[in-house]
């Protein structure tokens, strides 16, 4: 059995007494995540993780963890409590945290981020950065996963966060999302700046082979990262950390461009002194006495008896001359056809059905992710849970509501097509929300 498998399997065993292990969220072969809750704050909900560690480090790495556990910042993932503990024999260090949501590393595999969407993704990520580094911290691990979505804010994990340090015999690379020098245990801010290039290459392109193959002669970008992300990528995969961009210079690349013309000049004010008002009254008087001598004039035209004619009857006096017996031919009539629904579009979306006492349960955001396969037809012909959240109840809500959604089907060579979509469901206390996203081919 896998060390996740193992790990799994203890749902329902609690830490020290208080924590229950709710719900397995996920791992690797060195730690595991569990959804628990903070007894003591009315059963709200928390993540509690759990690291395997040596005897002989153990401590070092809660100190560490306390540490952290000082910071605050809105977009650090809040810490609560560590400690140690043992399971089946063997020692960790847990930590509880703040619940979050989601995180980037789900969304990728499916698509790319839009750049719009990468704009709003960045900033927070580079505030907490700024903060950490500040403090003198470094993150150590900015990667997809550790991009977490909690209570409709983008914050960074922080069970990696560590004092600077020039090197760290324990520390070794990973994977690409750490900076190279991270393999003779260098550890500093020019780290994080390489980890956050690498994940936002991975958001925008959905590869990092760049960053794996970056060198002075050889760092292309895939053609489909616009600007100012492919500069900034490029200053961020510097080999020498000391050539790498830092965090200011990245926030400066965000900003919008400034103008190059100057700016129209504002129109000039209207005078409001007497002795310009009256001019302006004057003239608004004369307008009034002209529109009323031309209605007037109107009036008294219509309301003229009509003449009488030589065969004694009336007609008014604006009346045309009689027109022949033969009626001219009708024009043909313009048949405008109805406006055809546009393809590959959502025609119908429907929410779930929740019981209000059941909503009032929720705390932040519960995201329920639901893959629709649809016909030619715009018929969905099967939907499944993608990312159930932490709720079964809610899942099932969503899970009922996607199957009655209906599309239009795209076409491909002028024919309808089946096609595959996401439909994301937001529950929250106050609202329930959806939105599509078609999975491209």
């Amino acid at each position: 059995m896998s060390k996740p498998d193992t790990w799994k399997s203890w749902e329902g065993l609690v830490i020290k007494g208080k924590f229950p292990l709710r719900q397995w969220l996920g791992g690797s072969d060195h730690s595991a995540v569990f959804l628990t809750e903070l007894a003591d704050q009315h059963g709200q909900r928390a993540a509690i993780k759990l690291i395997q560690v040596d005897e002989g480090n153990a401590e070092a790495r809660l100190s560490r963890l306390r540490a952290t556990a000082k910071l605050s910042h809105p977009h650090l993932i809040r810490t609560f409590e560590s400690g140690l503990c043992r399971l089946d024999g063997s020692p960790f260090v847990y930590v509880l945290m703040e619940c979050a949501d989601d995180d980037l590393s789900r969304i990728l595999p499916e698509r790319p981020l839009d750049p719009s969407e990468v704009s709003d993704l960045l900033p927070p990520v580079l505030d907490a950065l700024s903060y950490l580094h500040k403090n003198g911290f470094v993150h150590g691990r900015v990667k997809p996963s550790n991009v977490l979505a909690a209570r409709d804010q983008l914050k960074l994990s922080s069970d990696q966060v560590a004092p600077v340090v020039q090197q760290d015999g324990g520390r070794r690379r990973r994977d690409v999302y750490d900076a190279p020098e991270t393999a003779a245990g260098i550890i500093s801010p020019a780290g994080d700046i390489w980890s956050a290039g690498v994940t936002l290459l991975a958001a925008l392109a959905q590869n990092v082979t760049a960053a794996e193959q970056a060198s002075p002669a050889n760092r292309d970008l895939p053609e489909t990262i616009p600007d100012p992300f492919r500069g900034i990528v490029r200053e961020c995969l510097q080999l020498d950390p000391n050539r790498r961009c830092s965090l200011k210079e990245i926030q400066a690349r965000m900003q919008p461009a400034a103008r190059s013309v100057p700016a129209p000049p504002e129109p000039a004010a209207i005078p409001t002194s007497s002795a310009t008002r009256k001019p302006v009254f004057a003239l608004a008087a004369v307008i009034i006495v002209v529109l009323g001598i031309v209605l007037a004039w109107f009036y008294s035209r219509s309301s003229k008896p009509a003449t009488q004619t030589s065969d004694g009857t009336k007609q008014p006096l604006t009346q045309a001359a009689p027109t022949p017996t033969t009626a001219a031919p009708k024009p043909a009539e313009t048949v405008v056809p109805p406006p055809r629904a546009p393809r590959g579009e959502v025609v119908r979306q429907v929410l779930p059905e929740v019981p209000r006492s059941a909503q009032n349960t929720i705390r932040g955001t519960i995201k329920v992710v639901v893959r629709v396969e649809v016909d030619p037809s715009g018929k969905i012909t099967a939907a499944k849970l993608k990312s159930s959240g932490s709720s079964r109840y809610f899942a099932n809500q969503a899970l009922k509501a996607a199957e009655r959604w209906e599309f239009s089907a795209p076409e491909v060579n002028g024919q309808p097509t089946a096609s595959t979509w996401l439909l994301q469901f937001r529950f929250k206390k106050t609202s329930i929300q959806a939105s599509p996203q078609r999975v491209k081919g």
